[in-house]
């Protein structure tokens, strides 16, 4: 019944879910947490690792909570549930493009859907830094305390990043901005 529940919970997010694994991170939040799959902290650090990890960010989170459910299948599950309303979609989309790309409904729906997205988007993008910089945010009974640590390691790594955009006029890889992040974040909290 878990590898079910756990395709159908991911279809629908897949299927509800407009621009991107970002935009999932709400619909994703709201369902693993009322099924008590998860608890807040254990799915932002899924989040966190689902962001390093290589791969769609939608895939990653998909694949990670279908293992903690279901081992090896629900994994398979999950991540079948969360891409399989993509594929279909793409594939109906690809066969009606033609016909439908110059339709003005077409064009006022996506102009509409473009800016909810960007909300939710940055409501996510929100959300993850006040999880990340306050501790115990989001269980309102505890009392909240700023991580000082976790500001410092954002701040060093902005900084990082600017100094090297202005010696060398280029912007400095995602990838080794994340490399950077993950080992200041395991000496800073190693030590502390």
């Amino acid at each position: 019944m878990i590898y079910l529940n756990l395709f159908w919970t991911f279809f629908k997010i897949g299927l509800f879910t407009f621009g991107g694994g970002y935009a999932m991170i709400p619909l994703i939040e709201q369902e693993v947490i009322s099924q008590n799959w998860l608890t807040y902290d254990a799915l932002y650090n899924y989040i966190g690792i689902s962001e390093a990890t290589p791969g769609p960010f939608a895939v990653n989170i998909a694949t990670f909570v279908g293992t903690s459910q279901g081992g090896f299948w629900g994994a398979i599950c999950a991540t079948a549930g969360v891409v399989l309303p993509s594929f279909i979609i793409i594939l109906i989309i690809a066969a009606l493009f033609k016909k439908f790309s110059q339709n003005r409904y077409v064009k006022g729906t996506l102009s509409a859907i473009t800016p909810i997205v960007c909300g939710l988007i940055l409501a996510t993008g929100l959300l993850v830094a006040a999880k990340n910089l306050i501790t115990n945010f989001g269980f309102w009974d505890k009392a909240l305390a700023f991580d000082f640590w976790s500001l410092a390691i954002v701040i060093f790594v902005f900084v990082i990043y600017f100094i090297y955009k202005k010696a060398t006029k280029k912007t400095l890889s995602p990838i080794l901005i994340i490399l950077l992040s993950g080992t200041m974040g395991i000496l800073v909290y190693s030590f502390i």
